[in-house]
C-alpha cells in the first residue's frame, strides 16, 4: 500500500511537470513567439521523457487512480487567471514544484536519478529568471 502511494505521487508530479512545461512552451511558441526560449523549455521536457523510460515510471502509471483523485476538480484559484502572464507564472511554478517533489520521492524510489532531476530543477530556476527578465520588458 505504501509503495503504491509513493508511485502515485511520482506519477502525478511527472504529469504536472510535463503539463506545466508544455503550457509554458506553447506560450513562447504562439503568444510571445520566442523560439530560443521555447527550445530551452522543450529540451527540459525531453530530459524528463528520458527519465520516464525508467521501469519505475511505468509502475507509477499503473498505480494511477485518476477517477478517485481528490485533486481532480477545478478550484477557484485556477479560474482566477486574467491573462497569459498569469498562466505563464502558474505553470512555471507548477513545473518547479513538481520537480522538487519528484526529486524528494526519487530519494526513496530511484536514488540513481536524483542527480538528473536536481539538474533539471536548477535548469528551470535559471530559465525562470531568463523568462521573467524577457517578459518584464
Amino acid at each position: 500500500m505504501r509503495e503504491k502511494g509513493l508511485l502515485r505521487v511520482i506519477d502525478a508530479n511527472f504529469n504536472r511537470c510535463k503539463e506545466g512545461l508544455r503550457v509554458t512552451e506553447d506560450i513562447f511558441r504562439f503568444v510571445i513567439e520566442d523560439d530560443r526560449i521555447r527550445e530551452k523549455i522543450r529540451v527540459i521536457r525531453h530530459a524528463l521523457d528520458t527519465i520516464a523510460r525508467e521501469k519505475i515510471i511505468k509502475k507509477a502509471i499503473a498505480s494511477r487512480n485518476a477517477t478517485h483523485d481528490s485533486g481532480r476538480h477545478v478550484d477557484a484559484l485556477e479560474l482566477n487567471r486574467k491573462n497569459s502572464s498569469d498562466i505563464l507564472y502558474a505553470n512555471l511554478q507548477r513545473a518547479k514544484e513538481s520537480l522538487r517533489v519528484i526529486e524528494e520521492f526519487f530519494k526513496i524510489m530511484l536514488p540513481s536519478r536524483v542527480g538528473s532531476i536536481k539538474k533539471i530543477r536548477y535548469q528551470m530556476y535559471t530559465l525562470e529568471k531568463e523568462i521573467y527578465v524577457k517578459v518584464r520588458r
